[in-house]
Parts: C-alpha cells; sequence; structure tokens
C-alpha cells in the first residue's frame, strides 16, 4: 500500500500536463519567451547585404571621396594638435555617414526580427541582478548540461553549412576569382565588391534556414520547461480561484445568511401563496416602495415549509393556488414587484385577505 502510494505521488509530481495561459504569461512578464538568437543574426545579416544593392554606390563614392581626400589634402597638413584634432573629426564624420545607414538597416532588422518572434515585450527581470547567477556550481552545470551540448552541436552545425554554402559559390565562380590578377584596380574591386555581396547573401540565407529549425526547437524547448504536473495546475487552480472548500463554506455562509433575511421579512408579508406543499411565495404590498406586490420570500420543500411556519406563528394569512405559486417562483425573483399578468390573480388574493383582516 505504502509502495502504491509513493508511484501515485510520483506520477502526480511528473510534469506531463503543457503549461496553462496564465503560467505563460507569468514567463512572459520576467523575459521567459522562446526565441532564437539565430534568427536575428540571419535576419540582420540579410537585411544588411541586401541594402548593399542600394546603397552600395553611395557608400562608393563616399569611400572614394574620404581615400582621395586623405592622399591629396590630409597627407600635405602641417602636423599639430589642432589639425590631428581636425582630422580625426572630419574623418569620424566621413565614416559615421558611411555606416550610418547599414547601422539603420541593423536596427530596424534586429528589432523586426524580435517583434516577429516575440511581439511587444518589455520586460526588466532578466537584466536584473541575481547573485545565484555567480555560483561556480550552478556555472559549472550549465557549462556541461545537455543544453550545452546541445548548443555546441548547432554551432558546428551552422559552421559548417554556412562555410559549405560560402565555399560552393566561391567554387562555382572560381574561374573569374583566378583571373583577379589579370584584371585593372578597379575591375578587382567591382569584382570583389559583388562577389562580397552574393556571398554574404547566401550565407544569410542559409544561417536563416537554419535559424528557422532553430526556432522550432526553442520552442519545443520552451513549451518543454513550462510543462506542469497536475499538482501545479490544481495549486494553481486554487490560488486564482480559491480552493474549493472554502469557497464552498462561504457560498453555503452566504446562503445562510440571505435565508435569515428572508425569514425576518416573512412576518411582514400580507399573504404567502402556497402549492400547498412543494412550493411558498411571500408577497407585500406596500404602495410606498412599488406600484405592485413585490416578493419579500421564496421557497421551495424544506424552505417552504419553513416559510410557512413562520407565516403561521405571525398570523399571516396563507391561501393555496397552485398555478400561481408555480408562476411566481418561476418567473418572479424575491424584492421584484410581480409581472402584469398576474395583477389580477394577486389583487383579488389580497383584496381576499385585507376582508379578511378587517372582519
Amino acid at each position: 500500500m505504502n509502495l502504491l502510494r509513493l508511484d501515485l505521488q510520483f506520477f502526480a509530481g511528473e510534469k506531463t500536463e503543457k503549461a496553462t495561459p496564465r503560467k505563460k504569461q507569468d514567463a512572459r512578464k520576467k523575459g521567459q519567451v522562446a526565441k532564437s538568437a539565430d534568427v536575428n543574426t540571419a535576419i540582420s545579416l540579410l537585411a544588411i547585404f541586401l541594402s548593399f544593392l542600394f546603397i552600395g554606390a553611395f557608400m562608393r563614392d563616399r569611400i572614394l571621396l574620404m581615400m582621395r581626400g586623405t592622399f591629396q589634402d590630409y597627407l600635405l597638413i602641417e602636423l599639430s594638435d589642432q589639425n590631428v584634432h581636425d582630422l580625426f573629426i572630419t574623418l569620424a564624420y566621413q565614416s559615421a555617414i558611411i555606416l550610418a545607414p547599414v547601422m539603420g538597416v541593423a536596427l530596424v532588422a534586429g528589432i523586426l526580427a524580435n517583434y516577429l518572434q516575440v511581439g511587444f515585450l518589455f520586460s526588466t527581470e532578466a537584466i536584473q541582478m541575481k547573485l545565484n547567477k555567480l555560483d561556480p556550481i550552478q556555472g559549472f552545470k550549465r557549462i556541461y548540461s545537455m543544453r550545452a551540448i546541445v548548443e555546441l552541436l548547432k554551432s558546428l552545425l551552422k559552421i559548417t553549412f554556412v562555410g559549405f554554402v560560402t565555399f560552393s559559390v566561391l567554387w562555382l565562380d572560381i574561374e573569374n576569382v583566378l583571373r583577379l590578377s589579370h584584371m585593372t584596380v578597379e575591375q578587382s574591386l567591382i569584382y570583389i565588391a559583388t562577389l562580397t555581396v552574393k556571398m554574404g547573401l547566401f550565407a544569410s540565407a542559409a544561417l536563416l534556414l537554419l535559424s528557422l529549425l532553430d526556432y522550432l526547437y526553442q520552442r519545443y524547448d520552451y513549451e518543454k520547461n513550462l510543462k506542469m504536473s497536475k499538482q501545479d495546475i490544481k495549486d494553481e487552480y486554487k490560488k486564482s480561484e480559491g480552493d474549493p472548500l472554502i469557497k464552498s463554506k462561504i457560498k453555503q455562509r452566504q446562503r445562510e445568511m440571505a435565508m435569515r433575511r428572508m425569514m425576518q421579512d416573512v412576518p411582514n408579508a400580507d399573504v404567502v401563496i402556497t402549492n400547498p406543499t412543494h412550493y411558498a411565495i411571500a408577497l407585500k404590498y406596500d404602495e410606498t416602495k412599488m406600484d405592485a406586490p413585490f416578493v419579500v420570500a421564496m421557497g421551495v420543500d424544506l424552505v417552504a415549509q419553513k416559510i410557512k411556519e413562520v407565516a403561521k406563528a405571525n398570523d399571516v394569512v396563507m391561501v393555496e393556488n397552485r398555478p400561481l405559486a408555480r408562476a411566481l417562483y418561476a418567473q418572479v425573483d424575491i424584492g421584484q414587484a410581480i409581472p402584469d399578468e398576474f395583477f389580477q390573480a394577486v389583487a383579488e388574493i389580497i383584496a381576499y385577505v385585507y376582508q379578511a383582516k378587517s372582519i
């Protein structure tokens, strides 16, 4: 028996259930999302090399202008602190103009890559200082964990695959590479730039393909790490919805309080309409509160018996009318006025009650 109990406890604690939406939301608030850094790298590289097709001429002209100024003007200036400072400022400004479009494209591509993976998310949890990250034992476990081995294999795969694609592009154009020594300087630079962009585009596409596979793996690993045991789900339900036992006790206490308040109003009723055994509806007419008679208490079976006992103890008239009692119970709640279709029947009963009291 004890062995069976231990087995059941083991299976209850085994994380076999998918994470609930609440746990995923809590993890997202902490910055824990399914995300692949390779997707960011691949999209950024692909966007940068694609941008060279449009801004390449601009960058070429700016680089030639900077080189022309260097050889024609800057090499001939007098060496002084002020001249060196001005030269540094000028070269830094020209370099910034050349690199600004590339940096802008990289920034937009990085933001887009993150948004495509996780949407809009801002969380400071991931960058907070945690002392357990400085624990050498935990660091050793992370280095030699299964995840570290998987990351090593992924890196080797990326290097091999991207290297093969890049080498293939170069090998397919080997004839022009061998002819570089017979080209002019301008032709060589144009060819090398074109070949570099071509290799970059193919390498980026290859890396993008691998990054998509890595993203699928990251989603799988993310879902696996967020899995919950049956006990975890029960605990979360209790935390969010409240303990069912406590909730049932609260509802029972609320019903008891409502019952006491209802029974306190029965002595003030004008009449109690009965079934006679299953239903009891206590009505009161007060023109200062409502234009029509309203229900002050109602119930079935044991509650109906209790209402009749209180009514009898306080000399409240009880009238048997089975159809009316059933209809009122089905259509009216406590504190509500009776519907128009029951005015005539109820008015006759209340008139009879007033007449009986006046005799």
